[in-house]
């Protein structure tokens, strides 16, 4: 496991990349966000307006959960908009295994081109969910899904304007955030300040890695903007939000602002999580997730299915 100290020259590399952004040394990214009622998820799309290049983060194939149902309206508006802006999409990238919604990756490789890629830790959630599911051995569990898997401290060009991967494993064994020059996509690691943190009960995850991924973070500069993948609406708020500062996430967190302990954090969120039931999709999205956004291979008599999990949580 990494961890935020003074010798982690993946976050100090981070640090420096936003630095570089705020000197006017380094390009911003553009960033578009769509976001997905139903489930609660943000996509982004990040592009260099110098070079036209682009990366998706995070996208949604819809699912309706009482009729069984997909469509790709949300992936749609995704792929109208790099074609009315007259981008190039060389990355779709996961920020980690979703359990609430299904990935729409391969569908936005096959209207937009790119490499998919997630972190490599996804073995480690495809070897516990595949027992789990009882997958049988034509089932890999190498990521050989994806076109890359990325690991901590590995950096893609969008463009001219870099990305840092950064492993923070705690919601999952797997998560990844993106540094894109000034803007941190962080996946479920954090909400909004007034919203908190992710649960980490999930086979795998862990409260106290997740604290430490957080403080690893939150090294970076104040200016850093910061994307998130859900919002919920935090009591007393009407308006879904999913960008922040990170400063506003250092000083305000609900949950592991300055000041609270790994203890205190560790704590809460277990008897936090003690309480919380099962994602809604819990079941098609782990099966496809963990096959980077597919659905399973058709039985002998052509149909494929879902199955329901020996044990779960």
């Amino acid at each position: 496991m990494t961890t935020a100290s003074t010798n982690d020259r993946h976050i100090e590399h981070a640090v420096a990349q936003v630095a570089d952004v705020l000197h006017g040394e380094l390009r911003a990214p553009q960033v578009k966000a769509f976001f997905d009622e139903p489930t609660f998820t943000v996509s982004y799309v990040v592009s260099d307006a110098a070079t036209k290049r682009a990366a998706i983060i995070d996208s949604v194939w819809n699912f309706d959960h009482a009729s069984g149902r997909t469509s790709f309206d949300s992936a749609d508006k995704i792929v109208a908009y790099v074609e009315k802006e007259g981008l190039t999409v060389d990355w779709i990238l996961e920020t980690h295994a979703h359990a609430d919604h299904l990935s729409a990756a391969p569908y936005l490789q096959q209207k937009l081109g790119g490499k998919m890629a997630i972190g490599r830790e996804i073995v480690t959630v495809q070897g516990v969910f595949g027992k789990i599911f009882n997958e049988g051995t034509e089932f890999a569990r190498d990521g050989s899904q994806f076109d890359r898997l990325l690991d901590d401290g590995d950096v893609l060009d969008i463009g001219g304007i870099p990305l840092i991967a950064l492993h923070v494993p705690g919601h999952t064994p797997a998560d990844m955030a993106y540094v894109v020059g000034d803007a941190l996509f962080t996946g479920d690691t954090m909400f909004m300040p007034d919203y908190g943190s992710a649960r980490a009960d999930f086979p795998g995850g862990d409260a106290r890695q997740l604290y430490r991924s957080v403080r690893r973070l939150m090294k970076l500069p104040d200016e850093t903007r910061v994307f998130l993948c859900h919002d919920y609406k935090a009591p007393n708020r009407d308006e879904f939000v999913w960008e922040t500062t990170m400063l506003a996430e250092r000083t305000a967190n609900v949950h592991i602002h300055e000041g609270v302990s790994e203890e205190d954090f560790v704590a809460m969120r277990t008897q936090r999580d003690a309480t919380l039931s099962m994602p809604k999709l819990i079941l098609p999205s782990l099966q496809v997730n963990m096959r980077g956004g597919h659905m399973p291979e058709p039985e002998d008599n052509g149909v494929r299915y879902l199955k329901q999990p020996i044990d779960l949580l």
